[in-house]
């Protein structure tokens, strides 16, 4: 039997070949979406990500016979922990040949490392915080992945049941939404015409220069996801520099038509009420590009996707409405003004981010689309 060796990441060379394991093992893969190379550096490295402000982490490689053989970050987001009154230690960016004495000396380094810093769990796959993939797929793995969540082998799921001493800490459910071919269904149409009028909600035609200008509609993008999402499991607040830095790094590329917010106008400010954010898919683009590389053709599929829609596929990276208007109905409106979008531009299905298996009401605003759920994943814990 073959020993595994456990090794730290120290340096740029280790963190190097971290984050090329996932880009070796899944070449080829018809299904993954690679993240960006400089996109993972820029994550991983504690002079460049915000979230370094409250979260420790360290990174460790596997290796068997002298061959990289694995990877895996362990995490700590001491402002999760204290908003959950948890002693958490999370473990994210994991990836293994189909070994268990890989996947399992990888999870026991994240174990011992938590254990050493008081942590009396672990749980994962998470990653520093709610805006960084998490959930490790259960099924679907036929299915096309997006640039916002996890593709796993089949069989990292069955390493973690095999283990025996894992158990489901949360379940999350994604669905295909067909595109309809001409005009916004009924249901959203009259709704969201009843309340707009009712409660003066407003949809504006956002200009790039009002989301980084003096309406900083960026931040008031966040602010909404920040409310939104504080209920949800692992949430932990955004930082204004964590905002800073979203809006700096992401708002640049989207395209103004495809984000949609809604406007309370009885407010003095007309606060921001509710968002939709979507993308066309870059799933096919990220795969073309070289290692998750931009040079030295990779950065043209990324605008092919980007700016000219190449691509049948939207992704529906985050919708949020505050808890107060989602009774009135205000899902209604992004929809009403997100569909005509989409068909002008010739998407023919959506594919929504991860959603709690429990939360109901989510799902529920899928019900006038056809749709189907096609994908599952889970996120496993284990006492320390």
């Amino acid at each position: 039997m073959s020993l595994i060796e456990i090794r730290k990441v120290t340096d740029r060379k280790s963190l190097d070949a971290f984050i090329n394991f996932h880009y070796d093992l899944y070449q080829g893969n018809q299904y993954d979406a690679p993240n960006l190379y400089s996109d993972e550096l820029h994550t991983l490295s504690r002079d460049k990500n915000a979230a370094f402000d409250f979260c420790e982490a360290e990174y460790f490689l596997a290796y068997k016979d002298n061959q990289l053989v694995g990877r895996v970050a362990g995490i700590i987001n001491n402002r999760a922990n204290e908003q959950w009154n948890r002693k958490s230690v999370r473990f994210g960016w994991i990836d293994f040949i189909d070994d268990m004495e890989v996947s399992k000396a990888l999870l026991d380094a994240v174990s011992d490392w938590g254990r050493q810093k008081g942590m009396t769990e672990i749980v994962g796959p998470l990653g520093f915080t709610d805006m960084d993939p998490e959930g490790m797929l259960t099924s679907g793995f036929d299915q096309l992945g997006t640039m916002a969540t996890i593709y796993n082998y089949p069989y990292y799921p069955k390493h973690m049941e095999q283990m025996g001493d894992w158990e489901k800490d949360n379940d999350y459910v994604e669905y295909k939404l067909i595109v309809p071919k001409e005009g916004v269904p009924d249901k959203y149409k009259r709704v969201a015409e009843m309340i707009a009028k009712r409660y003066n909600l407003h949809v504006p035609h956002l200009k790039r220069s009002q989301v980084f200008g003096p309406e900083q509609y960026g931040q008031k993008v966040l602010d909404v996801v920040n409310k939104t999402f504080a209920h949800l499991y692992g949430y932990s607040q955004m930082t204004q520099r964590q905002k800073d830095e979203y809006v700096r790094m992401y708002f640049k590329f989207f395209d103004m038509d495809m984000i949609c917010v809604i406007e309370d106008w009885n407010t003095p400010n007309h606060d921001v009420i509710g968002v939709g954010i979507s993308i066309p898919s870059l799933t096919r683009a990220l795969q073309k590009c070289h290692k998750g590389r931009l040079f030295p053709f990779g950065w043209w599929h990324i605008i092919r996707a980007l700016k000219f829609h190449h691509t049948d596929v939207v992704d529906l990276l985050l919708v949020g409405i505050l808890p107060e208007y989602r009774a009135k109905g205000a899902n209604a409106l992004l929809f009403n003004r997100l569909i005509p979008i989409y068909q002008k531009h010739g998407f023919k299905w959506g594919e929504t981010h991860v959603e709690m298996e429990t939360n109901e009401k989510v799902q529920g605003q899928w019900q006038y689309l056809e749709n189907e759920l096609h994908k599952r994943r889970r996120c496993y814990k284990k006492k320390l």
